[in-house]
């Protein structure tokens, strides 16, 4: 049931919508209306595989229909064949499907090749990699041990599948480590002291399985006997033997220190009904984690817990410990957390209708199923802002937010996250009390007449491209182009970082290769923001212009001596770190 919000609200949540269509459309590509006219988002047409769609500040550069297998080509929203969570490694993205997982070969990002299909029923499906190990979360009672499609034969499993890809054409089970209330999530977490194991967070939130599939599992209350709610497990892969990967904690991460409780966080709703009106969906209340976000590089990770949002202490990866928790009365439901880069920031999401409700309407306030922005100061959250999808979506489209990962803009704080039907949304934090969409892609519903499950599932950067997951359509692929939020050299020191494997749920520490993108990207930042004037402004231009000039012909040192005559004009202290790019790319040539 949904109340219905004044006439007020809902002209405060459309003007939302054209606020951002105004500052986007002047960057957007050729075709999309002009800054005076709506968001070109608004009214899409429908349908399965020719729905209409706007975009804007992106190219899309390829899609790849669900192969065989992974689709129910008679009903588009079956829920046996969802896209679900993706990885990269190696130039192959793997994407995860509630009826197993394929491999893209996507070294030539605008056209990805599939190498194989793997028929593996479970659900989620959600996938990470570890050099030549693949993980996949399984939750379904259909799944099999043997990755069977009959649910009525074989031995019933609910956890973490290993496979063996070395070979990507033939990956093979290697494990199969069953949990009481399975794998929603997972989360691969490397240890920095420890390159011979790796441990997978688990997160659990299905039901408790009966104690004559898994011994021991139980759904004893919390001041039961050792009850099987309220803890997330921990599994340990050595890496080089994989077939004995086991559970080596199930740590309680929600505990009372002061009265001892597994129980201590949120419970259940602080409100009768959500402020909405209507009931809440799902509750947040917190004995599970639905995803965990790992930065092994600070030692930190962030639980997404259902009813709050947790900062996580991993530097043992082993035991893991709790050292700080957020809640808010506007979320239903805390589903996945993103670091930035130098892990002052996180992010949450609130999956507000557990991700199969439209609640993008006009009538849904931008703090409801949004997500919320919070500093990290001293190992302690403080909340900054909300960001959510500015412009709203039918009745026919589930939207809400949904995962996401950083675009490695240098000096910025750049996210793109998928909003089910909503499209993709890239979005500027670096002002975390003022987020701001920078670019998109949309497309209409899948059906015009009623709601069937689609859109993205998750929405990553992967070495220069820009990756979705949809969860009825297939894989898409985007490349950014240059607007007047993003320059041409920002695009490419972004597209400069290149990373051997990447899970969004095990973030990795960004570096940036001194390069003369790099720098003429932080001149360009330094110019938006307004901190160099003139003449300086057309000396940078010009030493920098001649600098590469001179590299490009082998003239090193002549480089070399125009990035370091350029470095002796930069003094003021907004300069510094132009100066500093200038002065490293110099020392490099």
């Amino acid at each position: 049931m949904t109340h219905h919000l004044s006439p007020r609200s809902r002209k405060g949540r459309q003007a939302l919508g054209l606020i951002a269509a105004g500052v986007l459309l002047a960057g957007a590509v050729p075709g999309t209306a002009s800054a005076a006219e709506p968001d070109p988002r608004i009214g899409l047409g429908a349908g399965w595989l020719d729905a209409q769609s706007a975009i804007s500040n992106l190219e899309q550069v390829a899609h790849r229909d669900k192969p065989a297998g992974m689709v129910d080509p008679a009903n588009p929203g079956n829920g046996g064949f969802y896209n679900s969570d993706f990885a990269f490694g190696g130039g192959y993205a793997f994407t995860g499907n509630y009826n197993g997982f394929n491999i893209f070969d996507v070294s030539a990002p605008s056209d990805p090749q599939l190498v194989t299909s793997v028929v593996c029923p479970g659900g989620q499906g959600d996938i990470s990699v570890h050099d030549n190990l693949l993980f996949m979360s399984v939750e379904e009672t259909r799944g099999r041990v043997d990755c069977g499609t009959n649910p009525s034969v074989g031995t019933r499993f609910q956890g973490v599948r290993v496979f063996d890809i070395s070979d990507v054409r033939n990956p093979v089970q290697v494990a199969a480590v069953q949990l009481c209330r399975g794998s929603h999530t997972h989360t691969v977490v490397t240890d920095p002291d420890d390159a011979s194991n790796v441990y997978v967070y688990v997160s659990g939130t299905t039901s408790v399985r009966p104690a004559t599939t898994m011994a021991g599992c139980n759904n004893n209350p919390a001041n039961g006997k050792d009850p099987s709610r309220w803890r997330i497990d921990v599994i340990k892969v050595p890496v080089a033997a994989p077939e004995q990967a086991a559970v080596v904690n199930q740590p309680r991460l929600f505990t009372d220190p002061e009265t001892g409780r597994i129980d201590g966080l949120q419970n259940g709703p602080v409100t009768p009904r959500h402020p909405s009106g209507s009931n809440w969906s799902p509750t947040p209340n917190t004995n599970a984690c639905h995803d965990i976000t790992a930065y092994p590089e600070i030692g930190l990770a962030a639980g997404a817990c259902q009813g709050n949002g947790i900062l996580i202490d991993i530097s043992d990866p082993a035991n893991p410990r709790r050292i700080d928790e957020v809640s808010d009365p506007n979320f239903a439901y805390w589903h996945s957390a993103t670091f930035n880069n130098d892990g002052t920031k996180v992010i949450f999401t609130d999956e507000w209708g557990g991700g199969s409700g439209a609640r993008c309407r006009d009538t849904d306030q931008p703090e409801w199923g949004a997500n919320a922005i919070f500093d990290i100061v001293d190992r302690k959250m403080t909340f900054a802002s909300y960001y959510k999808l500015p412009v709203p979506q039918s009745l026919q489209e589930n939207c809400v937010a949904h995962n996401g990962s950083l675009i490695p803009v240098p000096g910025r704080d750049i996210m793109m996250q998928a909003w089910y039907q909503g499209g993709i949304s890239v979005f500027d934090f670096t002002d975390s009390a003022h987020p701001r969409e920078i670019a998109f892609f949309d497309r209409g519903a899948v059906n015009p007449n009623s709601l069937v499950l689609g859109g993205f599932w998750s929405a990553y950067w992967y070495n220069g491209s820009l990756f979705g997951n949809e969860i009825a359509r297939g894989l898409d692929v985007f490349k950014l182009t240059p607007s007047e939020h993003l320059s041409k050299a920002e695009i490419t020191a972004a597209e400069e970082v290149q990373l051997g494997q990447f899970n969004a749920q095990g973030q990795p520490k960004i570096t940036w290769t001194p390069s003369f993108a790099l720098a003429r990207a932080y001149y360009d930042q330094t110019v938006r923001a307004d901190a160099i004037g003139h003449p300086l402004k057309s000396q940078v231009d010009k030493f920098l212009e001649r600098a590469e000039g001179y590299a490009a012909e082998g003239k090193r040192s002549a480089a070399a001596a125009q990035l370091r005559a350029l470095s002796n004009k930069l003094g003021a202290p907004e300069h510094q770190t132009l100066k500093k790019a200038v002065l490293d790319l110099a020392d490099t040539l």
